[in-house]
Parts: structure tokens; sequence; C-alpha cells
């Protein structure tokens, strides 16, 4: 059996991860999984695949969760805080890493993973935005294998020739085109916008994700991030690859070739697939997801997105051609921002609006690669900048409110 370790088992991705793992108990063991503070979810992973190793990133609540595994006579050592994931996501019996973690706070242990050599299965995106390159670079030098869970991603790679390298521009390949749903408020007018509540943007149409990244489909920077992904994970610059609206989420992404032809992936919109294909490459394995009905789907559409109503796409893709520290500038104010509108402090509109106005406000300067310490810092900074923002009066928020027009973002 394969050793396996779970960064962020009580999540959505993690949640789907084990639903396989238990689909398929002679193949794959759970020696490690990791979480935030959810411990009772965490306690009954446990209680049921019994793994050896458990990190809790929230030091906090890491009692608890040592007093509830002795109380239930589970053995698994305790590894507490974010140097704890990065332990479980080294560890040698487990070369199967499952990064799940969202936001920038599985920055570390993904990388810990790709130093340590890893199959790391790649579900939070934020690494490859924020320190792609560096994360490729040490990936090859531990011989670690790469592969997107990103049900996007994962679709690109399932149509890329053989032989792809990460980082490398794949051969013929002209155009590559990320699908996006439009989230809950595609049809909605911007008056509609500026009363959207919390409720209503994580009610996505179509997949059962997280809080966080049901926002950020709901902004269309869900899918910003994943422009800068795909930048960087398959070589391409931004200018050759597009987004399109694809209500059904059934054509998870497309690659057009140089020959004319345009291969694309479909299915049922369950990451259980993409999960499954990662566990199992270069094979296959079942997955417990509904098969597709194209006679039940009938008929399949896609339009362009509204570069008006979401500016969150024009941000990203500014940040994707400036390079840098941008995307990661990008990233931490968007994450702010975020934070904010869950927790009641911010307007859902405001939320672009702040992140432009952070990239504005900090531009820094970088040539060639930067260095993960100085991805770090930017990260940091850029926060800092956001809640300077965010905490302006009510005039000033205001005025960040209407600035929703097009143009490019200019970085020096």
């Amino acid at each position: 059996m394969i050793g396996l370790c779970v960064l962020g088992s009580t999540g959505s991705i993690g949640e789907s991860t084990l639903d396989l793992v238990g689909r398929h108990p002679s193949q794959f063991r759970v020696v490690a999984l990791g979480a935030h503070r959810s411990v009772d979810r965490l306690i009954a992973q446990c209680e049921r695949f019994k793994p050896e190793h458990v990190a809790i990133a929230d030091a906090a609540v890491a009692a608890q969760l040592e007093r509830e595994l002795r109380v239930r006579q589970l053995q698994a050592r305790v590894h507490v805080g974010p140097e704890g994931l990065c332990e479980i996501a080294a560890l040698p019996e487990a070369p199967f890493v499952m990064a799940g973690i969202v936001g920038a706070a599985g920055l570390a242990s993904t990388f810990a993973a790709a130093s340590a050599g890893k199959r790391l299965m790649l579900a939070n995106k934020e690494p490859l935005v924020m320190a792609g390159r560096q994360l490729i670079e040490t990936a090859r030098a531990s011989g670690a294998t790469l592969l997107p869970i990103d049900s996007e991603h994962n679709a690109i790679f399932q149509c890329l020739p053989a032989g792809f390298v990460a980082g490398e521009a794949p051969a013929g390949v002209r155009r590559i085109l990320l699908t996006a749903s439009g989230g809950p408020f595609l049809d909605w007018t911007p008056q509609q916008l500026a009363t959207a509540t919390i409720e209503q943007a994580c009610r996505h149409p179509n997949w059962v994700m997280g809080r966080k990244i049901s926002v950020d489909s709901a902004t269309l920077m869900n899918k910003g991030l994943e422009l800068i992904e795909a930048s960087v994970l398959f070589g391409m610059p931004a200018a050759r690859i597009d987004v399109i609206v694809h209500r059904q989420s059934v054509v998870h992404s497309l690659v057009e070739y140089d020959d004319g032809s345009v291969l694309a992936q479909l299915g049922s919109p369950d990451m259980r697939t993409p999960i499954a294909h990662a566990l199992a490459w270069p094979a296959r394995i079942t997955s417990g997801v509904q098969l597709l009905d194209l006679l039940t789907v009938r008929k399949l559409e896609f339009l362009p997105p509204d570069p008006v109503r979401f500016p969150a796409l024009r941000l990203a893709r500014a940040a994707a051609e400036a390079g840098g520290l941008a995307p990661a500038v990008l990233n931490a104010a968007n994450e702010a921002a975020v934070e904010a509108f869950l927790g009641g402090t911010l307007n859902f509109i405001d939320i672009p609006a702040v992140i432009e106005t952070v990239m504005e406000q900090y531009a820094p300067t970088s040539v060639g690669t930067p260095q993960l310490a100085a991805v770090l810092q930017a990260d940091a900074e850029a926060r800092c900048v956001a809640q300077g923002v965010m905490q302006s009066s009510t005039e000033r928020r205001s005025g960040i409110s209407a600035r929703t027009q097009t143009g490019a973002t200019q970085w020096t």
C-alpha cells in the first residue's frame, strides 16, 4: 500500500481524498493527517483511518486534540503548528502528499513536501501563484512529481502531450482555455452585487467548496489565480491563456494545438475525479463520481466573462504579466479582503477595489525569480497595506468602491 499524507484533511479536498482512500483500502494507507483547528472532524478521521501522525496548525487546540486521542486510545503522534504540518509533509513513509490547505497558510508545508521528493498533489493554488518558479525548481532538484488537482489544471494536464515537464511550454500547444462556471453572481447587476451577502456568495451553483474559495469563485478571482497558476505550471505566457464562462461545469478546460485540434476533458463537477486521477496516475481507479450523461446535458454553452462586473480577472492578468512579486501581493490582498468580507466588515463589491488599491500602493520591484523569503515578506507587507486600506474612512472606502473601471495596473 502507498503511504499518504493529507494536508487540510478536514476541508472539502481532504474529505474527498479520504473518501477515495476508503474506496481503495488495499492501495492507499493514511500515514498522516493535518488540519487547522477542526478537532472533532480530525478525531473522526483518526478513528476511521488510524494515521500514525496528526498535525494541528492552531497550537491553541493541540492539548484538546491530544486529550481526545488518549480518550479514544488512538496512538497517533501529534505535531503542532505550521512546523508540524511541514514535519508530516516530509515523512518518508508517506511518498504521496495531498496539499489541500487553502491560502498562503499552505505554502511552507507544500515546499516541505516538494523538498522531500514526494508525489505532490496540488489542490492549493497559492504556492504556484506566490512562488511558482521556486516550487518547480525545488521539485526538480528533489525529484518530486507535481500533479495538479484543481479541476481546470488537472483537465489541462490530461489533455497535454506525453512527456510534459512542469514549468516548460508543451510542444505544439497554441493556447489554453480555462473554463469558469461564473459563480453565483454571473447574471447580477452592479446594483445587486453591491448588496450581496456572505450566504449568497458562498452558494456556488455547481461545486461544493469552502467559504474562501467560494467567495473567490463569486468574484472570479479564483479564475484569475488559476490563470497565474496555469501560466507557471504549464510554461505559457498569460497572453496565451484565456478564460471562458461555461455554466454547466462539464467541460473543465481545453487545450488548443497548432494544428487546429482542441482537446477537452469532460466530467461531472466532482473533485473526486481529479483526485482519483492524481492518486492513481498514470493508471485509473474508480472514484464514486456519477458518470457524465451527455444525453442529459444535451448542450454546452460558452460565453466571455464580463470584465466590468468582475474586475478581478483583469487584476490577476496584470499580476501574471508583471511577474516577480506581483502575484504574491495580489493573493495577499485578496485573502485579506475576503477575510474581511466573511467577517462582515467589507462589502462584496469592495473586494476587487481593495485589491487594486493595494497593488497600486505596494508595488515591489523584483528582478528574475524572487527568493522565498522575499515572497513571504511581500505577502506580509501587502496584508498590512490591505488592512490600512480597509480601515480608512467611510469616504475613502466609498471612493474605493467606485473604482471598478477597466485599465491596466502599473508596476514598477
